[in-house]
């Protein structure tokens, strides 16, 4: 899959992905991290996602990574920030009220960037990815993060044969294939939401789960 994949589907505003409310697992399962006041929160891939006004609200300093400039700024004009914007290290920052989006390829993300986090949310990143590029996404997050980092996962889980992604089918099989032994990992919920979703019934889906997902990187 090609960045161009996704900045396409920005431009034409092809974002069913997009969810304009605040992910619930967020409300109901963040405060298992019991995070000091004040500390950074990475959200990778993180589109438009009113999901950061929410870690901001609680206190966080929160960092984006999305490749589209046009989501990127889309977040601001539509929550009514005018952000400060610069361009250095291959990504282009905008930042307004301590919500810090760097615009970029992921995989350019070095330890430096994200030297400040103590915990990830990712709703829209590993199941917005095909297999090789997952595994390649984890390897890259488990490199740059500080020891005990803390990520909050969610993930769907489908028969993959019935609808191609994006989202992906990511199993809990898989998760505990991707990040042991590098973390513990405790699954917080699972729960069954085809009938809360048509679009995916009228993809021709017979199952859809919803996998929460708590992880705690392992110290060296």
């Amino acid at each position: 899959m090609q960045k161009e994949y996704w900045l396409n589907r920005w431009e034409r505003q092809d974002i069913g992905f997009h969810q304009n409310e605040t992910n619930p697992y967020l409300g109901q399962y963040w405060q298992r991290l019991q995070l000091a006041p004040g500390s950074t929160a990475l959200v990778p891939l993180c589109g438009k996602s009113t999901d950061m006004l929410w870690l901001r609200q609680k206190g966080h300093t929160v960092l984006g990574v999305e490749l589209s400039g046009i989501a990127a700024q889309a977040f601001f004009t539509e929550n009514g920030l005018t952000p400060q914007c610069s361009a250095r290290d291959q990504f282009t920052h905008l930042e307004a009220n301590d919500i810090h989006i760097l615009c970029g390829d992921f995989f350019d993300l070095d330890k430096n960037a994200v030297a400040k986090v103590t915990a990830v949310y990712d709703r829209a990143a590993l199941i917005a990815l095909p297999p090789e590029m997952r595994k390649r996404y984890t390897h890259h997050l488990l490199h740059i993060l500080p020891p005990a980092t803390q990520i909050l996962l969610v993930t769907l889980d489908y028969p993959q044969h019935e609808m191609p992604g994006p989202p992906f089918a990511v199993s809990m099989d898989e998760v505990t294939s991707l990040y042991q032994p590098h973390a513990e990992i405790t699954l917080l919920s699972q729960q069954d939401v085809l009938e809360q979703n048509p679009r995916f019934q009228d993809r021709g889906l017979s199952r859809l789960q919803e996998n929460t997902i708590l992880l705690r990187t392992c110290t060296p």
